[in-house]
């Protein structure tokens, strides 16, 4: 039946044409190499890489931490980086060295996935989190490139979905060599679609070390604020709001300096829009130089400096948390030593978060006039906030390893493999 998934994805690529040429008016990196999304490639063909799938920023950071362990095994290996959105090929740049290629996904068709694989002939592939594509799984597998899933994850709610689609979604996770798990019920989860789960490992992300100097600089500016610094993290669209219409009817809004992170550069102006049209002033990230100035609110219009946002502030609220988004990833803030306050939508990182409450790392609200009550009590002592400090850098500590057991079991799987030629 994968047939019909195939006509679909073929008949609708006029429409992604399109898409990516929206979004190049606002992030001109989807306007690069188009043609590599469909299988046509200016780089030269090559043979004996290893391919790692990043779609988006956070992937692509797990990506670094993993691949740093993988260079450390497989000392001299070739990379080939793949992803669907600009920043996380933007991200993804750094992680080059010689030799190494980077180009965007295949488009899922039965055509495109093929001129790539027949272009590169990789080794083994390695899809992160949760990117498992029809056609790409069973056309990796026709030509004997293992293609595995590592740090592994899959919501409750991704599960009742792909078994509604258990047709397509039960022979691409078939036609996996191996998965490496997150957690027990992403393993469970994964098992139950056919996936050939191997291990849970834990979270990559575990294994990531905040920018040192991001977290000095970040720590130095928060020194001569005279008021509590409180960041909303990786905000989603329709949250700004929500924490707005609750400032504008809680007491505590003029006792604290704001600083919001929205999760996506292409809504940095929205979100500077919105602000100046509720009436407050605005110093965007982008413009500081000796520090952020005496704006009402800070914009952290910037990308790859989360540490620096973190050592900023005093607290962090959640984002995508708030809206029923699943919540954004909070390992970064917890290693940072940076309090996090978290709506009731965390689905996507349901483990973690659990974890970080049980140990005084994170706190778990209803809304956002819950979250400003609770970040008020916070503020107001620094025992307890050293106490939730402390906490969030030792339960970053204690879950580590992932990166490297995951990179062990893809050398091991290489030793076993027959190379493809």
């Amino acid at each position: 039946m994968r047939w019909l998934y195939s006509r679909f994805m073929h008949v609708v690529q006029p429409l992604l044409r399109r898409k990516l040429n929206r979004r190049g008016r606002f992030e001109p990196g989807y306007l690069h190499a188009v043609p590599e999304r469909f299988g046509h490639y200016s780089v030269p063909s090559g043979s004996g890489y290893i391919w790692i799938h990043a779609v988006s920023l956070g992937e692509t950071r797990a990506a670094g931490v993993l691949l740093g362990a993988l260079r450390e095994q497989l000392p001299g290996m070739r990379l080939l980086l793949t992803h669907g959105t600009a920043t996380g090929r933007e991200e993804g740049a750094g992680l080059l060295q010689e030799g190494d290629v980077q180009v965007w996904q295949p488009w899922d068709t039965p055509q495109a996935v093929r001129r790539f694989l027949a272009h590169f002939r990789p080794r083994l592939g390695i899809l992160l989190e949760t990117e498992v594509w029809p056609n790409l799984a069973a056309a990796s597998k026709a030509a004997a490139v293992p293609l595995v899933l590592a740090n592994a994850r899959l919501s409750a709610g991704s599960a009742r979905s792909a078994q509604r689609l258990a047709w397509l979604a039960r022979p691409a996770y078939a036609a996996l060599a191996a998965v490496w798990a997150q957690t027990e019920g992403d393993a469970q989860r994964l098992r139950a679609l056919g996936a050939p789960v191997r291990c849970v490992f834990g979270n990559i992300k575990f294994d990531a070390t905040p920018d040192a100097a991001q977290l000095v600089q970040g720590q130095s500016w928060r020194a001569v604020q005279t008021k509590p610094v409180v960041m909303f993290a990786s905000s989603r669209e329709g949250e700004e709001l929500l924490l707005l219409q609750a400032l504008a009817s809680h007491p505590f809004a003029s006792e604290v300096q704001w600083l919001v992170v929205p999760r996506h550069p292409q809504r940095f102006a929205e979100v500077a829009t919105l602000l100046q049209q509720r009436g407050y002033s605005v110093s965007r990230r982008s413009a500081w130089s000796d520090g952020p100035g005496s704006a009402q609110v800070w914009l952290g219009d910037s990308l790859g400096e989360m540490a620096l946002y973190y050592g900023l502030s005093d607290v962090a609220l959640l984002g995508g948390s708030f809206a029923p988004l699943g919540g954004q990833n909070l390992i970064e803030a917890a290693a940072c030593g940076c309090p996090i306050v978290m709506g009731p939508h965390t689905f996507n990182f349901s483990e973690a978060a659990g974890l970080a409450v049980a140990v005084g790392a994170a706190f778990r609200v209803d809304d956002m006039m819950q979250a400003l009550s609770l970040v008020q009590s916070l503020v107001q002592s620094e025992a307890k906030l050293d106490s939730a400090r402390i906490a969030g850098t030792g339960f970053a500590a204690a879950h580590r390893g992932a990166a490297h057991n995951t990179a062990r079991a893809i050398v091991e799987m290489l030793t076993t493999e027959a190379p493809v030629t």
